[in-house]
């Protein structure tokens, strides 16, 4: 039940169903020289938006923005805070908690370690607020550790590699253009550099030369299998 689409009535019928929803997160973010900027917001919505095809789940319209720390200072990016994200994280699910929503999947397409701390933190604030609430966060990147291997190639792609690639070969091939040189950052860890594009000039970590159209059919098939599962255990989650 993709909720933007939904009537009063027909949202009123699907608290009949479910009490859960996905909350899909992304980014408007740099993903090399050839995939868009909203390649994170639109992997989490579809993907989303196909898990609810197999069973009654509503999925909320997906949040656009994210903390981008390593990109920022890449063409197109635009980042909010953490305390932002936390913020609107929080008042959208106390809002959906208000209209009788119990279960949250917050799902992130952009996967930066800020970022995801940052839903982390909102996760364990509604958990503390909301008292019937069961908070699941996760990103993209903890979907595709479940997927067997054999499937994806490169080793420890993450961003603009094989694997979006592959997704968005598949599902927005128009968005495309052409491709990107396999790349990897090499930031110096752990000092913080001012100079982000300097340790990761293309923005690509990853191969996407060894992505297909077949291999974004196929982890979008294995991701959705990954996140019903997922669905299955918070809604019988025991604390």
């Amino acid at each position: 039940m993709i909720l933007e689409e939904l009537t009063m009535p027909a949202f009123i019928e699907g608290l009949t169903k479910t009490r859960t929803i996905i909350v899909p997160f992304g980014a408007v973010e740099e993903h090399g020289q050839h995939l868009p900027l909203g390649t994170d917001t639109i992997h989490a919505y579809e993907l989303s938006k196909e898990t609810s095809k197999h069973r009654p789940l509503f999925v909320a319209p997906p949040v656009w923005y994210g903390l981008c720390r390593s990109t920022s200072q890449h063409a197109g990016t635009i980042t909010i805070s953490g305390n932002t994200l936390k913020r609107l994280t929080v008042e959208i699910a106390t809002s959906l908690y208000n209209q009788g929503l119990r279960n949250f999947v917050l799902l992130s397409g952009h996967a930066g370690g800020t970022h995801m701390a940052a839903l982390t933190d909102a996760g364990e604030a509604i958990l503390s607020n909301l008292e019937e609430s069961r908070v699941a966060v996760l990103s993209i990147l903890d979907l595709i550790a479940e997927i067997p291997d054999g499937i994806v190639e490169t080793e420890n792609d993450s961003h603009a590699g094989e694997v979006e690639t592959s997704l968005m070969l598949h599902l927005r091939p128009a968005h495309i253009d052409g491709t990107s040189p396999e790349e990897y950052p090499s930031f110096p860890t752990p000092i913080l550099a001012r100079d982000k594009k300097k340790f990761w000039p293309g923005g690509v970590w990853g191969d996407p030369s060894k992505a297909s159209l077949e291999k974004g059919k196929t982890l979008l098939q294995k991701e959705v299998e990954v996140l019903l599962r997922l669905v299955n255990r918070i809604e019988s989650f025991e604390d």
